[in-house]
């Protein structure tokens, strides 16, 4: 990918960024996020962990066939750069890549934190980040797409009048 392509990518990820904001963030709503990200991806034959959490605490964690404990440690990493960063893992690789700097260059040991896609921040209107979503198993644009559909879908469910 040329600059020019990587400019116009982390434009892009920055504008998502913002279209991404739940009216709320209940422990009901975080089971169906989980959930729906385990129920697409076994349906598409993917092999992935999820991970979400509100703050610190851990609402919801499956691992699908094919997974392996190395994808919880991506995990953990991934989570660790969006709680820091309060930007998805996604954008703050492809920005570090734009500017040709690594983890280091921003004073993050890349044994505790990873600059790879497929972690979002969850925020809600009005509070800010509340929380996060993680995937890992697919190629980093392919963890960061399944997370920003899972919350798309999650602010449609919302939106629904659904509990």
């Amino acid at each position: 990918m040329d600059e020019t392509d990587l400019a116009a990518l982390v434009a892009r990820l920055e504008q998502d960024e913002t279209a991404r904001v739940l009216p709320r963030f209940t422990n009901d709503d975080a089971w169906w996020l989980g959930t729906w990200v385990r129920d697409t991806a076994r349906e598409r034959g993917l092999s992935v962990v999820v991970d979400v959490r509100r703050g610190e605490h851990q609402l919801f964690h499956a691992a699908l066939d094919g997974t392996s404990a190395d994808n919880d440690a991506w995990v953990e990493r991934k989570v660790r750069t969006v709680r820091r960063l309060g930007q998805s893992s996604y954008l703050v690789g492809r920005r570090l890549a734009l500017k040709g700097q690594t983890l280091l260059d921003i004073g993050l040991d890349p044994l505790l934190f990873v600059a790879a896609g497929g972690c979002v921040p969850v925020v809600v209107d009005g509070v800010g980040p509340v929380g996060t979503l993680a995937v890992s198993g697919l190629p980093q644009a392919d963890d960061h797409a399944l997370a920003v559909e899972a919350l798309a879908a999650l602010r449609e469910h919302q939106g629904s009048g659904a509990a």
